[in-house]
Order: structure tokens, then C-alpha cells, then sequence
């Protein structure tokens, strides 16, 4: 066990807005840890192109490493390590139990733990997962060169999964459960349109997934259609990262915190926070303020 060490903030995500509020933090002078997670950067570590975040013209991991380098030059540590339980309170500290077996003790807590993708709970779904269904295109899209690949969706997330896969498959079904792609940009539905090797499957839902004896998939829509391809990438939507906090801290109906009902001395930021658009954009700006909420919730002690 570490030896214990009483932070001022110690924040939950290494994402843009925990990130965010690493660097405020820091910069105002209080001692600052970052639980990062199992991975820099979150979701936005698996952006390739980050086209719509004002001043950033890289990939989703460079703009992380540049953010986690701005904030450790302001004396924030960072750990990738992950939150399993939390107890105390703001009188006698925030513990926080890790994955790694240590406590780490805080002041305050931002929990900007984010969202993870939404699992397709169908026949077949969880046994064929990482064997031909992903739920990260930029993590294996580069197996399925020159290959048939299904991506299920309809928001912003499966059509840029769609563009990105087809600059690599040979072919790309965006299978979708309603009749038209209202919920994302229109930006991006014209670049879908445009592409001779995407093909799009309105009110279609799927049933189940098998393999087959050459390791391909059969996957089955609900009006018992089967389509043959090789990967199945699912962008359903997300849910919030909070089971490792106790039942009595309420969330939303999407399992989200909402601000003004935390503890004393605990703030959200991110895609965990309720009533926000999960956008880059939003969570460095609610980085900012959750950041701004604990100095100076801090400097009243």
C-alpha cells in the first residue's frame, strides 16, 4: 500500500475535460493528481482526424499528450490507474481505492470519468467480441483492409466510423434502425453519400451474430436477412462510467451525476455530467469550471 498523501484535488479521467481541470488546478498553485484511467485521453485518444475542436488541427491522442504535457508543466501528477471505490468526505478526505490496490486521498474530487461504448446485447454480441465485433474503429479498423465490415449506428460516431473504415475495407453497411440519419451532422451524412463504397441499410436492426467456418460473421437482421462480412463495428451511443460510486449518488436517467446534488467538496465535468452535448468542446469547458468550483471551494478552507 502507498503511503498516504493528502492531495488537494485528485481528479477521475484523463480525458479532455479531467485534463482541463488538471491544468487549472495545478496552475493555481494546489496539489494535483490525476487517476487517468486505464488509457490517456479517453474517447478522444481514438479520434484520427479531430476536425471540429477550435485550434486543433491533429489527431484525437496528440491533442491529449499536448493537453497532459501543459498540465504536468504546471506540477500535476498523472497516474493511469483507475477508481474502484470511493468513500469519505470532504471533512475527513475523499479515499479513493485503485485498481492498483492503493488509496489516494483528496480534499476535493472532480470525477470526470466520461462515458464507455453501449454493448449490443444480442445473441452471439459477447462471445464474437474481439473476434470479429469491436467497438473501436481506429483501434482495429486496420484488420479489416481490403475487407466487408457492418457498422451499427446512426449518430456522429458511427458515420465518421464508416468514413474512417472505408478508406480501409473494401466495403462498408451502415445498418441503422430508423428511417434517415437525423441525429447526426450534415457534414457528415453528405461525405457518407458520396462514398461509391458505403452502403446504408435504413430501418434495419439486428438479431444475432454467428461465425462462420472460415471465422467470417453471419449477421442477422430482425426481418431474418443475413449479411456475411468480415467485422461488425457497433457505435450505439454511450453510458456514464460510474459504478464505481455508491448508489446514493444520484444520476440522471442516462446514469450521469448532475452537479447540484454531489457532496460537498466532490464536482463533475465531461461526458459524465448531465444535461451537456459530448463534445471535446464541452468537456474542456466544464473542465474549466469544475476546476474554477474546486479552488475556490479550496481556498475558503
Amino acid at each position: 500500500m502507498n503511503d498516504i498523501i493528502m492531495h488537494d484535488v485528485i481528479i477521475l479521467g484523463s480525458g479532455p475535460a479531467g485534463l482541463t481541470a488538471g491544468l487549472y488546478c495545478a496552475r493555481a498553485g494546489k496539489k494535483t493528481l490525476i487517476l487517468g484511467g486505464d488509457r490517456l485521453g479517453g474517447q478522444t485518444a481514438g479520434i484520427a482526424v479531430l476536425e471540429n475542436y477550435p485550434g486543433w488541427a491533429g489527431s484525437g491522442l496528440e491533442l491529449s499528450e499536448f493537453m497532459k504535457k501543459q498540465a504536468e508543466s504546471f506540477g500535476a501528477e498523472i497516474i493511469f490507474v483507475s477508481a474502484k471505490s470511493i468513500d469519505g468526505d470532504a471533512e475527513s478526505g475523499f479515499n479513493i481505492l485503485a485498481d492498483d490496490g492503493n488509496h489516494y486521498v483528496g480534499k476535493t474530487v472532480i470525477i470526470a470519468t466520461g462515458a464507455s461504448p453501449r454493448k449490443l446485447e444480442i445473441e452471439g454480441a459477447r462471445e464474437l467480441f474481439g473476434k470479429g465485433v469491436s467497438y473501436c474503429a481506429t483501434c482495429d479498423g486496420f484488420f479489416y483492409s481490403e475487407k466487408d465490415v457492418i457498422v451499427m449506428g446512426g449518430g456522429n460516431s458511427a458515420l465518421n466510423d464508416a468514413l474512417y473504415l472505408a478508406d480501409l475495407a473494401r466495403s462498408v453497411k451502415i445498418v441503422y434502425r430508423k428511417g434517415a440519419f437525423t441525429r447526426a451532422e450534415a457534414v457528415l451524412r453528405n461525405r457518407v453519400s458520396e462514398r461509391e463504397n458505403i452502403e446504408c441499410l435504413f430501418n434495419t436492426d439486428l438479431k444475432k451474430i454467428a461465425q462462420t467456418d472460415n471465422d467470417r460473421l453471419v449477421v442477422t437482421t430482425t426481418d431474418d436477412q443475413e449479411i456475411i462480412c468480415d467485422g461488425l463495428f457497433v457505435a450505439i451511443g454511450h453510458e456514464a462510467n460510474t459504478d464505481y460510486l455508491s448508489e446514493d449518488i444520484r444520476r440522471d436517467n442516462m446514469g450521469r451525476l448532475i452537479p447540484s446534488e454531489l457532496p460537498t467538496g466532490m464536482f463533475v465535468a465531461g461526458d459524465v455530467e448531465s444535461e451537456i452535448k459530448m463534445q471535446i468542446a464541452t468537456a474542456v469547458g466544464t473542465g474549466c469550471s469544475a476546476a474554477m468550483d474546486a479552488i475556490a471551494y479550496l481556498n475558503q478552507l
